[in-house]
């Protein structure tokens, strides 16, 4: 766990840390990912809408936003790895 979310965590306040890669904005979970996870483990599309007032629908849309890009930064490192 990272340093910021193992203090909100243990401190159990809201991470003020916007600029951090993992904030979210959602005080229920301290405004980390990490922290829900830990709180909650993994959850199905259905359950994330709900708890964020979405619908499942456009919860699917965000995650094949971020599967794309994970793919296409995947791609990136590849090739910079096996060129080097």
């Amino acid at each position: 766990m990272r340093h910021c979310a193992r203090e909100c965590f243990r401190k159990n306040k809201d991470c003020k840390n916007d600029e951090c890669r993992l904030w979210m904005n959602y005080s229920e979970d301290l405004n980390c990912t990490l922290v829900a996870v830990k709180r909650h483990g993994s959850m199905t599309l259905a359950e994330v809408a709900k708890r964020l007032g979405y619908t499942p629908a456009r919860i699917q849309q965000i995650e094949k936003r971020a599967l794309k890009k994970i793919a296409l930064r995947a791609a990136d490192l590849k090739d910079f790895l096996f060129d080097s």
